[in-house]
């Protein structure tokens, strides 16, 4: 069966997972993780793919595996991403989806993690950029640990973040633009290069390549 995305957003059983697994993260001290992380996650999959000429088919998969791809944190953060995709093989298992889009999704979802990462395929290409550039204000969840915790406060310092695609150009750029008062961008990079790396990766498994600007300068 070849599932829509609306199928799998609409899917009562992924969704107590997604808030179960964010639940986790509440009491571990991490950053929101919850609807409006893998819902922002899936759709900018999705247009990444389709603004480069991609399949429609081939966009939405990326969906799927966005709005999925953190349900592993309900078993444990370490190896998230394996047990992640694990967990969405029995899922879309069970709801017939065609073995062919459960192997592209699993992948995905198995190779987004930083620790692990590589971008195997279009669709994990995809959701690694959509994932590591997810940088904003709304996601620190207590301001009172911005003083104290670096993750939160490179993500409280971003005022505005947003991922564009330049096919022309065969560039993805991922614009900052961050307060420095609150985080300097040297800061940023303490806890951002791996994944800023691993976006470059990503960029050019999807043959373009991948830019940061910070504040409107040229970092990357």
């Amino acid at each position: 069966m070849k599932l829509t995305f609306q199928d799998i957003e609409r899917n009562e059983t992924i969704k107590t997972y997604i808030r179960k697994a964010d639940e986790s993260l509440i009491a571990l001290g991490y950053t929101e993780h919850c609807f409006n992380h893998v819902g922002r996650v899936a759709m900018t999959a999705k247009r990444i793919l389709l603004e480069l000429g991609y399949s429609e088919r081939e966009a939405v998969l990326a969906a799927i595996a966005g709005y999925m791809h953190d349900i592993g944190n309900v078993i444990n953060r370490v190896d998230h991403a394996q047990s992640g995709a694990v967990m969405a093989f029995r899922i879309l298992d069970n709801l017939k989806c065609d073995p062919e889009d459960i192997a592209t999704i699993i992948t995905a979802i198995g190779n987004h993690d930083e620790g692990t990462a590589f971008p195997v395929n279009p669709v994990a290409a995809a959701l690694i950029i959509a994932d590591k550039c997810d940088v904003r204000r709304s996601r620190v969840r207590d301001k009172s640990t911005v003083a104290l915790d670096i993750h939160d406060r490179v993500n409280f310092a971003v005022s505005r973040s947003t991922v564009t695609v330049l096919p022309k150009e065969q560039l993805i750029k991922l614009n900052l633009e961050i307060d420095t008062e609150i985080c300097s961008v040297l800061e940023y990079f303490e806890i951002f290069t791996e994944r800023m790396l691993l976006c470059k990766k990503a960029a050019e498994k999807l043959q373009t390549r991948f830019s940061l600007i910070i504040n409107e300068q040229q970092i990357l």
